[in-house]
């Protein structure tokens, strides 16, 4: 069986999109931004708890800021991309659920009373968020550059606050020269997929 989304669109979101490493300095406006996050947001996430935040570093001080805490080698990535993005989970996601879950208001309080079940939840699903945002982003025709290699507290207590955990930065833009790594290796279905 085929997949029904057209061949073009499953390999600018998948076969042909890889982590960019370069990018040319052309800007990412607010309205691309906000054309990503109005699709991405219909992403499936548990009781629809969207933990998922994003904050945009924009100005030169705050990036100045952030490369400060990204590793040796992520550093001069994010210091030179059009755009950067801190995802990061909101512990503190309970408070909209009943805005987000009406059909079960008391979902806030049943399930996400105590602050470790929520931190659970909002990293799990925050992540899988993080993942429609960086497809969201190829949608756009742009590139991602996801990374990990920061330091995590550095940039919770630079950027956000303790209700909120990092999860990924991500430089954002049209690839520049010489942007990609080759393809990595990939596992098989049948070392992937068991049927029992």
């Amino acid at each position: 069986m085929s997949l029904v989304l057209d061949p073009a669109a499953q390999d600018l979101l998948f076969r042909e999109a890889r982590t960019a490493n370069t990018f040319t300095d052309e800007p990412v406006t607010e309205e691309q931004v906000q054309a990503i996050y109005d699709l991405v947001k219909f992403g499936p996430t548990a009781f629809n708890q969207s933990p998922l935040r994003v904050t945009l570093v924009r100005s030169p001080e705050a990036r100045e800021r952030l490369v400060r805490h990204m590793s040796e080698g992520n550093a001069a990535k994010t210091a030179s991309a059009p755009l950067v993005a801190i995802l990061s989970a909101d512990n503190e996601f309970h408070e909209e659920l009943p805005t987000l879950f009406p059909h079960f208001p008391q979902a806030k309080d049943a399930f996400f009373a105590e602050r470790a079940a929520r931190e659970n939840a909002a990293a799990l699903n925050a992540a899988l968020q993080a993942g429609y945002f960086i497809v969201g982003v190829r949608a756009a025709g742009l590139a991602a550059g996801p990374m990990t290699g920061f330091d995590f507290e550095g940039v919770r207590k630079e950027f956000l606050d303790d209700d909120h955990t990092p999860l990924m930065i991500v430089n954002i833009g049209k690839p520049g020269p010489d942007a990609w790594y080759p393809r990595s290796p990939r596992l098989a279905y049948d070392e992937v997929v068991t049927t029992v």
